[in-house]
């Protein structure tokens, strides 16, 4: 299995180098020279994008903060506890066959060192269901001073001895997430403040063994339409892969988390699959080097249904990249309430997480056609000023 040779490499800390090379056509010419970092983790970090990348697979999100985990735990009356945080992500990472659909779990550092209820290592659980364990990295967004009350993300400050001590407890992927308010703006300050961050944060990901999905999120909230989106997308993701690139960050070490070109959830037109498909696509091959291997879209609040149908849209045709999910509530909606924190209903809540994982599969493969979805997969699950 792909991952877990990956996983079988060594765990000794490697370090990056840079070389100068000299170039002279004649003894007469000029010397130019020329520096290429040459990363220790190079290798490692190609195999695991595409390892990710692999057709009809994607990402389930489990790294919501404890907090965030609270709030949905609430909304089926458990209680935030470690115990009953532990039932559920173990009941996630152990549903029977997962890995034929899911190719990536991220994190929340709890998880990560934490073990099933049955005493088994969350990540070696993952491991053997062929799932790369992923681990969220940056430490949440803060106000942003001198903006129009936009935020930044926290998180540079001893990131790389974290991103080591993740990679020694078997992480091979990292994210960070930052978002940009359209309602807000969003103003320069805020989109470079964004760009910046995650090029720092992709290149220390890099420079430690981890694989960074860089996530800069176009919030869904707003009565704005598509065009605004896309007008305000093209504008932050060319600043991030600008600065991406001035911080010698490996574009084929990288996965791209991207919010889908669609309307704001408030804005009273709404876009049909193949709208918010031709809008995305478009952006994409505006702005998204070939060479990323992975195009890994959030849902940010869409329905279950719906992220998986726009999915199947943007699918209908040969991308350059991998086009797939990093879905966590438009993969596990329907599931946390079908659990329900009992325990007998644990294998009816892992097939609805299957049911779920499969659909989005077929997305990814251009075959998904909606049948035998469930009223509450057609829920929208957006949130005003959503915090996670």
């Amino acid at each position: 299995m792909a991952s877990a040779a990956l996983l079988k490499s060594s765990f000794l800390p490697r370090r990056s180098e840079w070389h100068t090379i000299r170039k002279s056509s004649t003894p007469q010419s000029t010397v130019v020279a020329f520096s290429v970092r040459a990363g220790a983790y190079s290798d490692e970090l190609v195999k695991t994008a595409k390892s990710i990348a692999s057709p009809g697979r994607g990402i389930l999100a489990i790294d919501e903060s404890n907090a965030t985990c609270g709030k949905r735990l609430a909304s089926i009356g458990l209680e935030n506890t470690e115990a009953n945080r532990q039932a559920y992500r173990t009941l996630l990472v152990s549903a029977p066959g997962l890995g034929q659909y899911i190719s990536g779990a991220i994190l929340f550092e709890e998880t990560l060192y934490q073990s099933t209820t049955d005493g088994k290592k969350m990540v070696d659980v993952l491991i053997q269901q062929n799932i790369m364990p992923g681990i969220k990295v940056d430490k949440g967004l803060v106000p942003l001073a001198g903006s129009n009350d936009e935020s930044w993300c926290q998180g540079l400050d001893g990131l790389a001895s974290r991103c080591a001590a993740y990679y020694q407890q078997g992480a091979r992927f990292a994210k960070w997430r930052t978002v940009v308010s359209i309602p807000n703006g969003p103003t320069a300050l805020a989109v470079k403040e964004a760009a910046w961050g995650l090029a720092r944060y992709a290149a220390i990901a890099q420079d430690n063994g981890l694989v960074p999905i860089v996530e800069p999120e176009i919030l869904l909230d707003g009565d704005h339409g598509i065009g605004r989106t896309f007008e305000v997308a093209q504008k932050v993701w060319a600043e991030v892969f600008f600065y991406l690139a001035e911080n010698n960050v490996m574009f084929e070490g990288i996965l791209l988390k991207p919010s889908m070109v669609t309307p704001g959830a408030e804005c009273p037109e709404k876009a049909t699959p193949k709208q918010v498909a031709e809008y995305t696509l478009k952006l994409l091959h505006r702005r998204i080097p070939p060479a990323v291997p992975g195009i890994m879209f959030l849902s940010g609040g869409q329905s279950e249904v719906e992220a998986t149908f726009n999915l199947n849209a943007m699918n209908q045709g040969p991308n350059p990249w991998h086009v797939s999910f990093s879905y966590a509530r438009a993969l596990q909606n329907t599931c946390l309430k079908t659990w329900g924190g009992r325990l007998e209903n644990v294998k009816a809540a892992q097939d609805a997480l299957l049911f779920r994982a499969k659909a989005n599969s077929l997305a990814q493969l251009g075959k998904y056609t909606g049948e035998g979805e469930s009223a509450e997969a057609t829920k929208g699950m957006f949130v005003k000023g959503y915090t996670y």
